[in-house]
């Protein structure tokens, strides 16, 4: 799964957009938690406690771009990641390096709360093998996809921080092959970290690229590719294409409204005794979700419904959480994961093109 590196390409794309006006520095963070098994097939795994430790390098922005000061001039960086995620005889260790963005909701002089949001890749030991590693039914690629969200406050003395954080760290590899049920687990964290260096630059706040109370039209082309149980069995293609409808409201706040058409070749693979056509595999849906633009670079979470779904392989409703960049040029490319509930569909690796962002 080594596309999954785009992951952190793409995340790290975010850590490009804080000024050089800015404070930087570093932390640490011991974290404990648990393997949660959010499936009845997986109560076998947990079996001890989940330890970790994470090193990041981190940035507070101070307001050189337009969407600093809406987020409460937000904290941005890269993190490293070690430990363990509860059985480490079937599941094995876990190393990471992810991207963040941490927002504060309340930001005083000694004390800080805030909610943090971050992607990369993960890498695990040990996978699933019908042979040597029956059990393991979570993972089935040692490279993929980590995301973490959570929640942190900070005590801060001079240039020192005390950190105690609640997160959920996920692994997955989008269902590229299976098994593929994913890891969850919820941590918590106590850290230290400390301000190096403040670097001083011009007061000068660079515009923001997006257009405001307009509706945006676009389409966007993806592509993927999916497997399907028995294991080690055939990878089928993914093709999508969507129109979209995008409207920002405020620079945090953004719509995104779509009509969906999804030729998903796996479904060939459901129930094989049933013929099919293409026509009647074509699965068509209507998608809402919320965007939260950081100046070119946006998050995309929100849901969908399939009005066609002819076999409903899964359910009749679908998820989407994810990334999106824009270009000058009114092209953008998202990477984002399709998702039944907790259960992964695929992931989307999208060019898409809005057609009225020239007008700007």
């Amino acid at each position: 799964m080594k596309l999954l590196l785009g992951f952190v390409c793409c995340f790290s794309v975010l850590i490009s957009l804080a000024q050089s006006k800015r404070e930087w520095g570093f932390e640490y963070r011991q974290k404990i938690g648990f393997l949660a098994a959010h499936r009845g097939v997986m109560g076998h795994l947990p079996q001890d406690q989940a330890i970790a430790g994470e090193f990041s390098y981190f940035i507070h922005t101070k307001g050189k771009k337009q969407w600093h000061e809406p987020c409460n001039y937000p904290t941005i960086g890269a993190t490293l990641f070690a430990g363990s995620v509860g059985n480490n005889e079937i599941l094995g260790k876990f190393i990471g390096l992810y991207g963040f963005v941490e927002f504060p909701f309340i930001n005083q002089k000694h004390f800080e709360f805030s909610g943090k949001l971050a992607a990369g890749l993960g890498h695990g030991s040990k996978v699933f093998d019908q042979e040597t590693n029956p059990k393991n039914v979570a993972m089935s690629t040692h490279f993929n996809a980590q995301i973490c969200l959570g929640l942190k406050t900070s005590y801060k003395f001079k240039r020192n921080k005390i950190t105690l954080g609640l997160d959920m760290t996920h692994f997955s590899n989008g269902a590229f092959k299976v098994p593929n049920l994913g890891i969850n687990l919820p941590y918590v964290s106590l850290g230290y970290g400390r301000t190096i260096k403040t670097t001083q630059n011009d007061s000068l706040v660079q515009p923001n690229h997006l257009i405001f109370r307009k509706w945006l039209i676009g389409t966007t082309f993806i592509a993927s590719a999916k497997e399907i149980f028995p294991t080690d069995g055939k990878k089928y293609p993914v093709f999508c294409l969507n129109t979209s409808f995008r409207y920002f409201t405020k620079p945090k706040v953004g719509l995104e409204c779509s009509f969906d058409i999804i030729s998903k070749q796996a479904i060939m693979g459901y129930r094989k005794e049933i013929s099919k056509t293409q026509w009647d595999i074509l699965q068509l849906g209507i998608y809402t979700g919320y965007l939260l633009p950081l100046d070119r670079f946006h998050f995309v979470l929100g849901m969908g419904i399939y009005v066609k779904d002819k076999y409903q392989p899964e359910d009749f409703l679908y998820h989407r959480v994810g990334f999106r960049y824009y270009f000058d040029n009114g092209l953008n490319a998202q990477v984002v994961l399709k998702s039944h509930w907790a259960r992964a569909d695929y992931v989307e690796w999208g060019i898409g093109y809005t057609f009225n962002y020239h007008k700007k």
